[in-house]
């Protein structure tokens, strides 16, 4: 097997999602503008920055959507994505996920991100393998706000990457190559673990290491 792995926000798209995701409930009114984008910027420096607390910050993220149901929720995301994402899914972008495809390569987006934001996105790049934030659901099927299971954030992407190839009966030892694009340092630990490391649209930190260890490096947003 040889893998594919895409980080999804500021590597594929030139925005977080969660945080596009917060402001655009913001513009629907299922928020205090000013009240909730201070709270949500400050989450997002703290991701930047390495210190986020990603349980904290699925229960803030994930609370208009529990506060309006997830009917309705998704109805709007329908307009999220294609009033906020589809404009963002450059051609670069989309030319490398299909070049790995057609090379029969298993291409996976990798993201911190939860799974509610990040699925249609995904589909939206032709991808079915999604790696996200797991949602914990209530007997209604509705999130809870805590997440199910590792969250695949830092050490937790790698983690989260042996489970999906346990469940498929394999380990790191049966794949041939692996490739994996991502922006921040925050991924730094899967960086390491893969095969190749492609520093893509990379942050200050990330683009000294990529320097520093011969790593590629990828602008897809020029």
């Amino acid at each position: 097997m040889r893998l594919a792995l895409f980080d999804l926000d500021h590597t594929l798209i030139p925005l977080d999602s969660d945080h596009a995701w917060g402001e655009f409930t913001v513009k629907l009114g299922w928020r205090d503008a000013q009240v909730f984008s201070q709270a949500n910027d400050r989450f997002y420096n703290d991701y930047k920055t390495g210190t986020l607390d990603i349980q904290r910050y699925v229960r803030f993220a994930i609370e208009a959507v529990r506060e309006q149901g997830l009917a309705v929720a998704q109805k709007a995301h329908e307009r999220f994505m294609h009033e906020v994402i589809a404009p963002a899914m450059g051609e670069p972008a989309r030319a490398l996920v299909r070049q790995h495809q057609a090379a029969g390569d298993t291409v996976l987006i990798v993201t911190a991100t939860n799974e509610f934001v990040t699925r249609p996105i995904a589909r939206a790049f032709g991808v079915d393998e999604l790696i996200a934030i797991e949602l914990e659901r209530d007997d209604r099927g509705e999130p809870t706000g805590a997440i199910r299971g590792t969250p695949s954030f830092r050490e937790g992407k790698t983690a989260r990457v042996e489970q999906w190839l346990a469940a498929r009966g394999l380990d790191w030892s049966r794949v041939e190559h692996s490739t994996f694009y991502s922006d921040s340092i925050n991924d730094l630990p899967l960086l390491e673990r893969v095969h190749e490391p492609v520093a893509t649209n990379p942050d200050a930190r990330l683009r000294a290491i990529a320097l520093e260890r011969g790593w590629r490096t990828l602008n897809l947003f020029e």
